[in-house]
C-alpha cells in the first residue's frame, strides 16, 4: 500500500511540473447586484475576476487574476492573465473610459490612449499637449512601439464579435482588459461595471459609492415615471443611408424608454442591440409617435429644415408635423462619454420628454429640442 500511495504522490507531482497544485476554495465572491458578466473571487493573496463571453454561453471571454502590488507573487496561481493591482500605468482605448477614470479620480494613472481624436475631455488634451499621456494612434491599428515604450501595467479596450483578435497587441505581454460592459442587458448592469475597474485602479470603495449613487438615482426616476403612468410614445433615431437603425426591445436604449414609461414602438422586440430596417418599415411602425428622439453630429445646433434636407419622407411623421423633434448632439454633448457609467442621467431626459408634466430638478442634459 505504501508503495501505491507512493506512487500515486509521485504521478501527481510530475503532472504539475513537479509542483504542488493548489485548487482555492476559501474564497469570498464580490456579488453584483445587476451586472451578469463578471464574477469576482477574492482569496488571500489575490483576486480572480472571470469575464463571461457575451457571445458564447457558458464560454469564458477572459479570467484575470489581480495580486496586489506590493505584495510577493504567490507560487501557485490559477490559471489566467496576471495583473499586479492598482494599475499605476494604463493605456485606454475609449473616451468612456477614460471618462470613468475622471470620475474616480484615476486621471493620473492614464499613461497613454488612443482614438484621441473621438476624446472630448479637455483634461486629456492638456496632457497630451504637455507630452504627459502618449497619443497611440488609431484605436484599430495603434502604434504599438508607443505602447511598449510607456511599459504600462494594462492596457482597456472594447472586444467585438468576431473580430479576429488584437494583433500586435497580443504579442507584447501587456495585459488586455476586455471591456465588455456594452454587451450587459440593462443600464445599471453596464454601469456596475464601474466596480471592477475600481479593482484595478486601487479605488474600490470610490467606485462601489459612486455606482450605489447611480442605482439610487436611477430607481427613484424610474419609480417616478412609474407613478405617473405611460407617457408619450416615441421613436428613436433617423436613418443613415438606405438603413434606419432603432433600438432592440432589449437595448439599453429600449429598457430606458421602457423605464421612464415611454410608449415605443418596439418594446416587444427582443433584440438588445439595434435593428437595421428600411425606411418605410420605420415609417409604418412609428408613424404615430408622439415625440421623436435623435442624435447627430455637427458643430451647430439641428433646425427641422435640415432635418428635412437630409430626407423629405421625416415629414410624414406625426413629432414633425407637430415639432417635437429632440436632438442629440454628440460632438457638443458628452452623450457617449457619460451615460455609459451614468444612466439615470440619460433617464432624466427621457422622462422629461415623455412626461413634460414631471418636473425634475436639472432640465434636459444631452436631447434639446430642435428650433424651428
Amino acid at each position: 500500500m505504501r508503495t501505491i500511495l507512493g506512487l500515486i504522490i509521485t504521478l501527481a507531482l510530475v503532472s504539475c511540473g513537479g509542483k504542488t497544485a493548489r485548487h482555492p476554495i476559501d474564497g469570498d465572491s464580490i456579488a453584483f447586484k445587476y451586472a451578469t458578466l463578471p464574477s469576482i473571487v477574492e482569496y488571500d493573496e489575490f483576486t480572480v475576476v472571470t469575464l463571461q463571453n457575451p457571445w458564447k454561453d457558458g464560454k469564458a471571454l477572459h479570467t484575470y487574476v489581480l495580486v496586489p502590488r506590493d505584495a510577493q507573487l504567490p507560487v501557485h496561481l490559477p490559471s489566467g492573465t496576471v495583473i499586479r493591482t492598482p494599475l499605476q500605468r494604463a493605456v485606454v482605448f475609449t473616451t468612456v473610459h477614460s471618462s470613468l477614470l475622471m470620475d474616480l479620480g484615476c486621471q493620473n494613472q492614464i499613461a497613454g490612449v488612443a482614438d484621441l481624436k473621438y476624446i472630448k475631455i479637455p483634461w486629456i488634451h492638456e496632457q497630451v499637449a504637455k507630452r504627459k499621456i502618449v497619443d497611440c494612434g488609431d484605436g484599430m491599428s495603434p502604434v504599438v512601439e508607443k505602447i511598449i515604450d510607456l511599459h504600462p501595467d494594462a492596457i482597456l479596450l472594447s472586444p467585438f464579435e468576431n473580430s479576429g483578435g488584437y494583433g500586435r497587441l497580443e504579442e507584447i505581454e501587456i495585459p488586455l482588459v476586455e471591456c465588455a460592459e456594452y454587451m450587459e442587458v440593462s443600464p445599471l448592469a453596464r454601469a456596475e461595471w464601474m466596480r471592477f475597474y475600481g479593482l484595478l485602479f486601487g479605488c474600490r470603495e470610490k467606485a462601489d459609492s459612486l455606482f450605489a449613487v447611480v442605482d439610487k438615482n436611477y430607481n427613484e426616476l424610474k419609480d417616478r415615471a412609474a407613478k405617473a403612468g405611460p407617457g408619450r410614445s416615441v421613436m428613436m433615431d433617423k436613418q443613415v443611408g438606405n438603413v434606419w437603425y432603432v433600438p432592440g426591445g432589449r437595448s439599453t436604449m429600449g429598457q430606458m424608454i421602457r423605464d421612464a414609461h415611454g410608449v415605443y414602438p418596439w418594446a416587444d422586440d427582443e433584440h438588445s442591440g439595434s435593428l437595421s430596417l428600411p425606411f418605410e418599415t420605420v415609417l409604418e411602425k412609428a408613424n404615430d409617435a408622439m415625440v421623436w428622439l435623435y442624435r447627430y453630429d455637427s458643430e451647430q445646433p439641428m433646425t427641422r429644415e435640415q432635418l428635412l434636407a437630409e430626407n423629405e419622407g421625416y415629414a410624414q411623421f406625426r413629432a414633425f408635423r407637430s415639432g417635437e423633434l429632440y436632438g442629440c448632439n454628440v460632438r457638443t454633448s458628452l452623450f457617449y462619454e457619460e451615460s455609459p457609467f451614468h444612466p439615470d442621467r440619460l433617464l432624466s431626459d427621457f422622462i422629461q420628454i415623455t412626461h413634460p408634466n414631471i418636473l425634475l430638478p436639472r432640465p434636459c442634459r444631452y436631447y434639446k429640442k430642435l428650433s424651428e
